[in-house]
């Protein structure tokens, strides 16, 4: 398993992005707009880690810009831990064997969502190509909220 990024919501994309790379001093290092999906994704990283990260050896922050509006309470400004795995299948039985419900089951063989005790959205992501559809996981259906 490998520790990816931490995702935080931004409400203003600019003034974000001008705390954590004016004022904190992280860099940009990648970003995707998707117009389909109405949200850009910005990657930082912290200036010692530039290289790492653009070589996707490094954990990185990842701001998540949603285009139409909305107020982020509860704690949705934070969005979520992210870990690459070797095995998004076997990751998922296990987790369900020790109780943890599956918020987005792995349906397509690349992502899925759990949430921690604490309530923190935790994605996995297949390492490499996805896996081919398998069942239980094809039919399961998402719960709650992730």
């Amino acid at each position: 398993m490998k520790f990816l990024h931490t995702m935080v919501r931004a409400r203003d994309l600019n003034e974000t992005l001008d705390f954590y790379c004016h004022t904190l001093g992280l860099i940009e290092v990648r970003r995707h707009e998707s117009e389909a999906g109405r949200f850009t994704l910005v990657f930082l990283a912290a200036p010692d880690d530039v290289n790492a990260a653009k070589a996707d050896q490094s954990p990185l922050i990842e701001i998540t810009w949603n285009w139409d509006p909305e107020d982020y309470d509860g704690g949705r400004n934070f969005g979520h831990l992210a870990y690459r795995v070797d095995n998004i299948y076997a990751l998922c039985q296990r987790l369900m064997d020790n109780g943890v419900e599956i918020n987005r089951p792995p349906r397509d063989g690349y992502m899925a969502f759990v949430r921690s005790p604490d309530g923190i959205s935790i994605e996995l992501l297949q390492s490499g190509d996805a896996l081919p559809p398998q069942e239980p996981w094809a039919s399961m259906e998402n719960t709650g909220t992730w």
